[in-house]
């Protein structure tokens, strides 16, 4: 059967397509166009419909059943709920003339910044699960994940750490180490051995209150944009972007204006805004590096608009050819650029620790935004340890052991990954501890073999999460995590899931 829903206006909010039928659908179930009782099409001929892919249709109707808008018996259907079962009386018959329950206190309203926050948490916990994990039971092999992963110290740099964390102890049992008196902005050894490190490896020039700690680069992106816009303000982010970023700014009230790219990153444009995010080093996700030419476009345009440039450098620490390019931050004479730094990929991932470098007056803003949220500076034992790791010498000596082993583990990759070039278009990288790829076919067989893969133990990350617009279909392939063996065999499994495929696909090419 046929069924109208408001389909292509959810897909303009909500990018996903599975997020935005299932929105579409639930609208129609509560505005009564889709009444009680009603049986909706099978999966296969809503994803004609609406010309997406069948496990899109199967995700959003498991959302519907899971939240109880719907019921599916086997061999009849998917059904609309019962009205009745739905939104149950609280009146029932009989027992009007009884003592009716006490009416419950209407909650109060959020402000529209908790209703925002409210919504991407929603969104944020229907991306958290793939949508075919119902293909894959506890007693198949373990996933191979090209996701994230834990990244954690080894070898001497573990004994280094556990040695630096022992001598930090000392230094804050010390009676003249008062927590009370401690600068908000971070430890003032790390905020010194951040300078010299920047300075060394960056080329850029920093005085140690120039720079503020917070619990994660995602702190600091969140204050920053608290700290630099209003609600309505027009804020550029580039496209495809970090899907964090996207959250801080929609969370307080910015309108996004895309900026698209292409292989060299950002195209600068003369944009009518204040505030630009942008990842010159390396392109996340894509990977691509700007060139120094656009770097100095960028540069003058925050000059000539009197705006604010926020350079998110995640992950360049670990390079495998090649010099750097200056960062935006070394290049920048009229102190318009932030610098945003973490040591979460660059050391282990629990260590929560990222930092800015600022102007002067912009870090003093930000230490007074942070001492709302954390009158006493946090991590002050891993501040003062990592200060002691970078100032023996014990940080750099890590950052060339793991650009070594990173490099192998890429190298690895790349060369098992050559045999699925008829499938994917890889972002050549000479830096970075993921790897970028664009489909070459169709959107439909993209995500068949991404559920197929799930069922032979291996998955990746769908670059549709960071797309601020509908874009052709990509990947994200993280290997930093995985060892050189578990590289081999995620890619072996991906070879054998593509192989399924072509073998369904040419059994029914026959009987047709």
């Amino acid at each position: 059967m046929d069924i109208t829903i408001a389909y292509q206006r959810a897909i303009q909010k909500y990018h996903h397509k599975y997020l935005a039928l299932y929105h579409a659908l639930r609208d129609g179930i509560l505005n009564g166009s889709l009444a009680s009782g009603t049986r909706l099409p099978s999966s296969r001929d809503l994803a004609v419909m609406y010309g997406i892919s069948r496990g899109s249709v199967a995700e959003a109707y498991d959302m519907l059943l899971a939240e109880g808008y719907v019921e599916s018996a086997v061999g009849r259907g998917t059904f609309v709920i019962e009205q009745a079962a739905m939104l149950p009386d609280p009146f029932p018959i009989g027992q009007q003339n009884q003592n009716p329950p006490v009416a419950k206190q209407k909650a109060p309203a959020l402000s529209a910044w908790g209703q925002r926050i409210m919504q991407l948490e929603r969104e944020r916990e229907l991306l958290s699960s793939p949508a075919f994990a119902a293909d894959r039971d506890d007693t198949q092999q373990s996933l191979i994940s090209f996701q994230a992963g834990e990244v954690v110290l080894e070898g001497s740099s573990q004994l280094a750490w556990k040695s630096v964390m022992a001598a930090a102890g000392k230094d804050l049992q010390k009676p003249s180490s008062d927590s009370a008196t401690a600068p908000v902005n971070g430890d003032e050894w790390l905020r010194e051995a951040i300078c010299h490190h920047v300075g060394r490896t960056r080329g850029i020039t920093a005085h140690p209150d120039q720079v503020v700690l917070c619990s994660g680069s995602m702190e600091v992106i969140t204050l920053l944009c608290q700290l630099l816009m209003d609600e309505q303000d027009r804020i550029i982010l580039e496209n495809p972007c970090y899907s964090g970023i996207h959250r801080a700014v929609t969370a307080s009230g910015g309108q996004i204006q895309v900026a698209e790219l292409d292989q060299q990153g950002i195209i600068p444009q003369d944009w009518d805004s204040k505030l630009l995010f942008v990842t010159p080093g390396r392109q996340f996700p894509t990977g691509a590096v700007l060139p120094l030419a656009r770097r100095q476009q960028i540069l003058q345009w925050a000059i000539s608009r009197c705006a604010w440039i926020i350079e998110d450098d995640y992950d360049s620490e670990f390079r495998w050819a090649g010099r750097p390019i200056e960062p935006l931050k070394a290049l920048d004479r009229a102190d318009c650029v932030i610098y945003v730094g973490s040591f979460s990929k660059s050391m282990f991932s629990s260590l929560r620790l990222g930092f800015a470098i600022l102007p002067v007056a912009l870090a003093q803003a930000l230490t007074a935004a942070k001492r709302l949220y954390d009158p006493l500076p946090p991590a002050r034992l891993e501040q003062r340890a990592l200060a002691r790791f970078m100032m023996r010498g014990d940080y750099a000596r890590h950052l060339r052991r793991m650009t070594r082993i990173y490099r192998s583990r890429y190298d690895v990759f790349q060369r098992e990954m050559q045999q699925l070039n008829e499938l994917f278009h890889w972002q050549q990288s000479d830096c970075g501890l993921h790897a970028y790829a664009i489909w070459k076919h169709e959107r439909a067989p993209y995500h068949h073999l991404m559920r197929t893969a799930y069922g032979y133990g291996v998955t990746w990350r769908d670059a549709a999460d960071y797309q601020l617009t509908p874009g052709p279909p990509a990947a994200c392939f993280i290997f930093a995590h995985l060892t050189e063996q578990q590289i081999i065999e995620g890619a072996k499994r991906l070879r054998q899931a593509w192989d399924s495929i072509k073998h369904q696909y040419h059994a029914v090419q026959q009987r047709l």
